[in-house]
């Protein structure tokens, strides 16, 4: 493509009448294709999820959903206990149970994780919320009995393998989970929301996480009758989606979870939602770049007749292209870098919040009034109809999306038959949606937003009274007993001996969609699978890009023109553009790995070909007005000053430098250069758009339940009479790497609650090697769970929530990175356990032959649903494409998994890594952990978060 650069005034109009591109699109296509985009009802009426249910006699209530299409069950275990059951003093409970649940159980001791590991489990883990807690893992089928067996022994057979040494295990890992949240720039907002909208006894008055006092208080008597207590069958949901009928659902339910007996059933609390007798405004400093302005009530829960009414007012006011809050606050006023609006319902309240960081330069009182009285004029006039039915329909597509894997299908099913009116209540929601009229919505904000505000303003400076990053000591109140509104009589646990872990034979084998090569009439490759029974359809235009053809003096160009390419085209304003999209239920997102740059469009599949034409519109003819490119380089000067705040990202950017600072591949690290950025004009953004976005750089992969022959003729519609003009760029992998030797570089991160640590090398090879082997030794090193490194600093010693190490496998340079936040106190000792196991794993402990039988069956067996969804099945394409794979290479690795020895895979990793040459970077408090370093026996140098690219003397 040619991009013109053509001198707009601030007129939009000026900027609509010169083509922006040399190869416009023709007029045929100008303007959205012909055919209708589907009704709401017509949408609504495709959300269909089946079910069955029934109950075993001991009030255990079961969901069954039938999908034959999949060789996969998905389980979801909920129980109805969550932070709003937690009386004070036991605040965090229901969350660190949820931890001890995966530490084994009478029948199954050790990690729950392991005996599903080597059966191909995926999407597997826990989640604890203000209603409820819930476990969920997915399965090929002969593998259910195994995970119902598991389940059931630790929903009745838990008690006699719970010991002290896993609580203070657990209770480690669950405060090291804080910390990480906690040293995050505003990590404190949402403590500060809570305390001041809702009084410490109401049962939403505190986090899921909980505060140190009580993880600290917890005896191994108190969360042995928390169990007891709470997690009965007559208190759990079991849901079952897939592989799977009634008459199996009903023989394997009875069979293990038949026995176990019910347990006292919890009492829903009885609340009301609290309102503040005033507006009540504040100030909290903290460890970000810019000030950020909060409005923010207490409101009713999504059962509640207002909650959907609710929901629909934050995105009218935010969430759309044209919404008002942004149109206003960051277009044309430029009062803000971004804002939005959005209702957090749990199931008997709810948050909402609008939220916005002030632009440089702006005072934050007077982005404040501005604020308050759009707020203010929403309230009075409510909502467009049309603004409305956009918003409803891309809130139902959205769900039509969730409900494409069995899994979120087992999710929506389950969350409603515990917390709301029944299985089916997520369509009675969207239902409810569709018919939602403006006045509706107006009136809900109206009652709700119109009550006393609390405002918070979040400005630069120090954190004042934080203590919970070391609050290890004694707690500071007794924890009290359950109150007698939900008071619960303790039961004896369940104890005895089952039958042995039920073995798993007869896996099938892997299909994966026929993948056709086709070529639109200006030579661009279209690649398409088809994907049967899927809603949806998704659309990816690839550029031979990506981070790494961004210009060297000149990081950030790409992504500025990346979010310019949503902000108006030749044929469209900016709001005409959105609005557009909204009416199909359409999604475009862009984005840049390291080596490609794509442009994706999802959408209801009765849709695509007006969406597409959009899509091609965006991409051939964006305006590149320039009013709208400087309200986008603000944005994304916001965003990189956000990142010099962020521990993961100064890390992340530090450790890339010491790995190979001359690879192109550093630059596709972060946002981009400041400087840079900053004098970027229209005509570098043309420039790079003719260089990289352009036909004979690009391909285009799709994924639909429609044939070939009616998506072909809709993507060369838009896209077949683009031409090529003009030189395309190239990207330099010549130069030599320049790997620094082995060090510690200490980025000073002052009054951090964690130390955010990295193990980085370069290791020569590229994902065009063959890395299979390498890769698959890792997995047992740093690749999962149950690694080495996850299990000595998480399960071990506690001393962090997760840690990670695994190949960054680009298309021309692969590096090895470790990851690992961990508490302040053990930085020093961390980084010693962490290079005595990589030098071990090298050296005198290489992997064994069990490790190897247990990474090979898992990746084999999890194939199958890993590549369960539409959006699964079009990544894989798409890194088969960039990685010069054929087509069926997920079926071809399974052959190569199982003839790889262990000699094999032990060489591999010897031969990627070397652990005496990692380079390693801290990100933390100097002035706490500079004195654990020295003892390491590496240089050390110490440099400002500010600055991290320089040592400090």
């Amino acid at each position: 493509m040619t991009l013109k650069y053509v001198a707009c005034g601030t007129a939009l109009a000026l900027c609509l009448s010169s083509a922006a591109f040399a190869q416009p699109l023709p007029s045929s296509s100008a303007v959205v294709a012909a055919e209708p985009a589907l009704p709401v009802s017509a949408l609504v009426a495709a959300v269909d999820v089946p079910f069955e249910t029934f109950t075993l006699q001991n009030g255990l209530r079961v969901i069954v959903h039938t999908d034959r299409s999949v060789n996969l069950v998905a389980v979801n275990v909920t129980y109805d206990v969550g932070a709003k059951h937690e009386p004070i003093g036991r605040s965090g409970f229901a969350h660190l149970y949820e931890h001890l649940m995966f530490g084994g159980s009478e029948n199954a001791p050790g990690e729950f994780f392991t005996p599903l590991k080597s059966v191909g489990v995926t999407d597997n883990n826990g989640m604890t919320q203000a209603d409820k807690t819930t476990y969920y893992e997915t399965v090929p089928t002969p593998a259910l009995e195994r995970v119902l067996f598991l389940e059931s022994d630790r929903m009745g057979h838990l008690l006699g393998a719970l010991q002290q040494a896993r609580l203070d295990e657990q209770r480690g890992v669950v405060k090291n989970e804080k910390r990480q949240g906690d040293n995050e720039p505003s990590g404190l907002v949402s403590y500060r929301l809570t305390e001041r909208l809702y009084p410490p006894t109401h049962p939403y008055g505190h986090d899921t996480i909980g505060s140190m006092a009580d993880l600290n208080a917890a005896t191994l008597d108190d969360v042995k009758a928390w169990f007891r207590n709470h997690y009965g069958p007559n208190n759990a949901v079991v849901t079952l989606a897939g592989d799977i009928d009634l008459a199996t659902a009903k023989r394997l339910m009875q069979k293990y979870f038949g026995d176990i007996a019910a347990g006292p059933k919890v009492i829903r609390p009885v609340m009301s939602i609290p309102t503040l007798p005033r507006r009540l405004d504040e100030v909290m400093t903290d460890r970000v770049s810019a000030p950020s302005l909060i409005r923010a009530w207490a409101i009713p829960g999504r059962n509640d007749p207002d909650g959907v009414a609710l929901e629909a007012a934050g995105g009218v006011m935010s969430s759309l292209g044209s919404s008002v809050l942004p149109e206003i606050l960051v277009r044309r006023e430029k009062l803000f870098t971004g804002v939005g609006a959005n209702a957090n319902l749990s199931d008997q309240g709810g948050l909402f919040t609008v939220a916005g960081e002030v632009a440089p330069g702006v005072d934050p009182a007077v982005a404040g009034r501005r604020l308050d009285a759009l707020v203010a004029q929403f309230l009075r006039d409510g909502p467009a109809a049309d603004a409305l039915q956009r918003y409803i329909t891309l809130d139902v597509t959205a769900g039509l999306s969730n409900l494409d894997s069995i899994s979120g299908r087992n999710y929506a099913l389950a969350d409603g038959a515990l917390l709301d009116q029944g299985p089916g209540f997520f369509k009675d929601r969207l239902q409810r949606l569709a018919a939602l009229t403006p006045e509706q919505v107006r009136s809900a904000a109206n009652k709700w937003l119109s009550r006393p505000v609390y405002a918070l303003t979040l400005a630069p400076g120090p954190r004042i009274g934080y203590d919970e990053g070391v609050a290890d000591a004694a707690p500071a109140a007794t924890a009290r007993a359950e109150p007698a509104s939900a008071a619960t009589i303790p039961v004896a646990g369940v104890n005895g001996s089952r039958r042995p872990l039920p073995a798993v034979t007869g896996f099938p084998d892997l299909t994966f969609p026929a993948v056709t090569h086709a070529r639109l009439s200006n030579g661009v490759e279209l690649i398409y699978a088809q994907r049967r029974g899927s809603p949806m359809t998704f659309v990816s235009v690839e550029f031979d890009a990506g981070g790494a053809a961004d210009p060297a003096h000149a990081v950030g160009t790409q992504n500025l023109l990346l979010s310019m390419l949503d902000q108006g085209t030749t044929t469209r304003s900016q709001p005409a553009f959105a609005d557009a999209l909204e009416r199909l239920g359409a999604a475009v997102t862009t984005g840049a790995s390291k080596d490609r740059t794509s442009i994706t469009l999802s959408v209801p599949t009765g849709n695509v070909g007006a969406a597409v034409d959009l899509m091609a519109d965006m991409t051939r003819n964006p305006a590149l007005e320039p009013a709208r490119i400087e309200v986008q380089r603000t944005n994304l000067l916001s965003q990189i000053a956000q990142e010099e705040t962020d521990p993961r990202t100064i890390g992340g950017k530090a450790s890339m430098m010491l790995i190979d600072a001359a690879s192109p591949y550093v630059r596709a690290v972060g946002a981009g250069d400041a400087t840079a950025v900053k004098a970027l004009t229209r005509a570098n953004l043309v420039a790079f758009g003719n260089a990289w976005f352009r036909p004979d750089k690009a391909k285009v992969f799709v994924v639909s339940e429609r044939p070939l022959v009616e998506v072909q003729p809709l993507i060369e519609r838009s896209f077949g009479s683009w031409q090529a003009t003009g030189t395309p760029g190239v990207k330099d992998f010549k130069q030599a790497s320049q790997t620094a030797p082995a060090q510690i570089v200490l980025i000073d991160r002052p009054d951090s609650s964690q130390s955010m640590i990295f193990a980085g090398q370069y290791t020569g090879l590229s994902n065009y090697d063959d890395i299979t082997a390498a890769d698959v030794a890792n997995d047992a090193l740093g690749g999962g769970f149950v690694s080495r490194l996850n299990t000595e600093l998480r399960e071990r010693k506690g001393w962090a929530y997760g840690v990670s190490g695994g190949f960054r496998p680009y298309a021309n340079a692969a590096s090895y990175v470790a990851v690992a936040p961990v508490q302040s106190d053990k930085t020093g000792e961390a980084i010693g356990t962490l290079r005595t196991i990589f030098a071990d794993y090298i050296g005198r402990s290489p992997m064994t032959q069990a490790e190897l039988d247990l990474a090979i069956n898992s990746r084999v067996r999890s194939l199958p649903g890993e590549l369960a969804t539409s959006k699964s099945i079009l990544d894989a394409i798409r890194s088969n494409d960039l990685y010069r794979r054929p087509d069926d290479y997920s079926i071809r690795q399974v052959a190569r998994y199982r003839t790889l020895t262990l000699d094999q895979a032990r060489g591999a990793i010897r031969s990627a890594i070397t652990p005496a040459k990692m380079t390693w970077v801290v990100v933390g408090d100097a002035a706490k952990i500079r004195a654990q370093l020295s003892p390491l026996g590496l240089p050390v140098s110490v440099r400002s978060s500010g600055a991290a690219s320089t040592p400090n003397p």
